[in-house]
């Protein structure tokens, strides 16, 4: 390792700078979107890979664009055999409800504010930067080193496919884009469409259903109106790999709705089948897929979406599963937990990551981890989905901290400066330690 000391005597000289770079990144509302011509991903998605070539070039490095989907920045010259970082610069929609601007960067007492601080902008630029105060310092690698950045994480990581047209991929690295310490399994994924269909009459009781529904948030505001009665539902905002930490406005709809008696028949039932299968039932108690196992804990669930199309209701859930857990066993339960006459569909899907916690680039982390934290911690898994599933040959390493959870994808997504610094000396360290001999 290099001496501590100096390493976190180069981090605090330069903190200025990293901000005032990072800020740049910050401000780009690199949101994925329309296709355009070069622009598969959106034009501001697009645009936030030329900031990251440029200051790249800036700092002293080779630099590339691969298919106008990733980007990267090398130092070493070896374009067959490199260890890699992987991050994202793209980000989810902010929504509404900020108390700072969502695309800048906001410091305030001690605390760094914007959309992508933790998810992914912050921790990528950080290893960028830890990389250049090396290249400052005069270390020189051994191996080759690529920080690549992509730009559809938050929407299907299809930018991996079309970097790997092109290039190929790293024999080891790291993401840091889920939380420390390392991280060698994660679980599977799978999302679930319910429909469910009605009488024209029976429909017509419930208006179209507004609110910002996604994949990647429990959903915390929703507006109906119901045979006459105007409903606006607040829940609270959390990602959909931690529901436990919000309240979803999905299950709240269905839960005044049956205790009202806004609605009668059929949907009356439909929606008391919602409340008693979904509300507070995080892992599974109401769909009979209560599993969990010693590697990566209980199985999650949440409703993410509940939407009305034509005479019918579609219900969209996502569920993390345990890694000793297959799909099939998954769906088989669901299938016959679901409202009676509703087809089941799946529309997402990601079987679990497992990598051997023994191997010695996984100690190599971890022993870099204990170096800067004076505390070993064992390699863990997670409940999050990140490049690790589609890149080869990649784990996931920070950059939450252990009991930091449930930040990203919300109002007022934030980072500690002192994480932030913290997190570019393990990011430092880690360089050195994959680039020699």
């Amino acid at each position: 390792m290099l001496k501590a000391s100096i390493v976190q005597n180069q981090i605090n000289t330069h903190k200025l700078e990293l901000l005032k770079d990072l800020k740049i990144l910050m401000q780009n509302s690199s949101v994925t979107g329309i296709s355009q011509e070069t622009a598969p991903f959106e034009k501001d998605v697009r645009k936030i890979l030329d900031i990251i070539v440029s200051l790249g070039k800036t700092y002293g490095f080779k630099t590339k664009i691969v298919n106008d989907a990733m980007a990267y920045v090398q130092w070493g010259n070896d374009n067959d055999n490199y260890v890699a970082i992987v991050g994202h610069l793209d980000v989810v929609n902010p929504g509404e409800g900020w108390s700072y601007p969502p695309f800048d960067l906001s410091e305030k007492q001690g605390v760094l504010y914007g959309r992508g601080i933790l998810d992914n902008k912050g921790p990528i630029f950080s290893c960028l930067f830890g990389m250049k105060l090396l290249k400052d310092m005069g270390f020189k690698p051994q191996r080759t080193i690529r920080i690549i950045f992509g730009s559809d994480e938050e929407s299907g990581s299809r930018d991996v496919a079309l970097y790997l047209e092109k290039e190929k991929p790293p024999y080891f690295g790291f993401t840091p884009d889920c939380k420390f310490p390392v991280v060698y399994g994660e679980r599977g994924i799978v999302s679930y469409e319910i429909q469910t269909s009605f009488s024209q009459s029976e429909i017509a009781q419930i208006s179209q259903i507004q609110g910002n529904q996604s994949a990647d948030h429990v959903p915390d505001n929703l507006k109906v109106e119901v045979n006459g009665s105007s409903l606006n539902i607040k829940g609270k905002r959390t990602p959909t790999n931690a529901p436990e930490m919000g309240e979803n406005a999905i299950t709240y709809l269905a839960k005044e709705i049956i205790e009202k008696k806004l609605v009668k028949n059929q949907i009356a039932k439909y929606f008391d089948w919602l409340y008693k299968s979904f509300h507070k039932k995080h892992f599974g108690q109401g769909l009979g897929i209560t599993f969990s196992d010693e590697e990566s804990g209980k199985l999650i669930q949440t409703p993410y979406q509940l939407i009305k199309e034509g005479n019918n209701l579609i219900l969209d859930i996502a569920i993390r599963y345990p890694v000793s857990i297959n799909e099939e066993q998954i769906t088989k339960k669901i299938a016959k937990a679901i409202y009676p006459g509703s087809e089941l569909k799946i529309i997402r899907s990601f079987p679990s990551v497992l990598h051997d916690k023994n191997s010695n680039y996984i100690k190599q982390l971890s022993q870099v981890y204990a170096y800067v934290m004076g505390k070993y911690y064992p390699p863990v898994t997670t409940t999050g989905a990140t490049y690790a599933r589609t890149m080869p040959n990649i784990v996931a390493f920070g950059p939450s901290f252990p009991g930091q959870k449930g930040i990203a994808h919300k109002q007022d997504e934030w980072l500690k400066t002192s994480d932030l610094l913290k997190m570019l000396e393990i990011y430092m360290q880690s360089i050195y330690v994959m680039t020699i001999e």
